[in-house]
């Protein structure tokens, strides 16, 4: 739909079957960027009859907004600029999320293990058998390649997510299936990511 998705085609796919799997009420993505991945979610909620998504980043370019605003799918989305692990923004969300609803939620902006800590404090808003997903993992495996940086080792999102599960019994390590015809191993950007919640705290 002209914006782009910065994600690999099977970790879309994947979060499309998990998306149609628990069919959540709401979806809360950290990043905006482009704008594309919030199309991409609007359009499956679209497609099922249900659900909405917000969008949360620290700034998002007047050119996105616009995009996103005169979209179709705009009545699905909402926009909120504002640091994900701010109090501020934090209780926005809350305010707007609704009792009851099923909530899933993707955190793709600061990739540096405090930051993804800090964000995995919207964990309590995931209801039972939906995700919390810390995109982006790959980063521990790509800090000798050119472009990367020796600290991805230890300070990546895999590893603010082994932290989180020490203090969340209530969420476990469940990554969805590969795609059928995709072979067995999977192919992801998100390693180490999906996390379930199976029960109440």
């Amino acid at each position: 739909m002209g914006l782009p998705v910065l994600q690999l085609s099977e970790d879309l796919l994947r979060l499309q079957e998990a998306v149609f799997t628990v069919r959540p009420d709401l979806i809360i993505e950290t990043d905006v960027a482009g704008g594309g991945s919030l199309l991409y979610l609007a359009s499956l909620c679209r497609v099922l009859g249900a659900g909405r998504v917000f969008g949360i980043d620290i700034y998002i370019a007047p050119q996105v907004r616009s995009a996103l605003t005169n979209s179709f799918l705009s009545p699905y989305i909402t926009l909120i600029e504002g640091n994900s692990t701010s109090r501020e923004v934090f209780e926005r969300v809350t305010q707007l999320h609704e009792h009851g609803e099923k909530v899933m939620v993707l955190l793709d902006s600061d990739h540096s293990k405090a930051h993804v800590q800090a964000e995995l404090e919207y964990a309590p808003l995931v209801t039972p058998d939906s995700y919390i997903i810390a995109e982006d993992g790959i980063m521990r495996d790509l800090c000798r390649v050119p472009g990367g940086a020796a600290n991805w080792l230890f300070d990546n999102p895999a590893a603010a997510v082994r932290d989180s599960l020490a203090v969340h019994p209530e969420f476990r390590h469940h990554q969805p299936k590969p795609i059928a015809g995709f072979g067995a191993t999977p192919v992801s950007y998100w390693t180490e990511g999906w996390l379930q919640r199976t029960h109440e705290f």
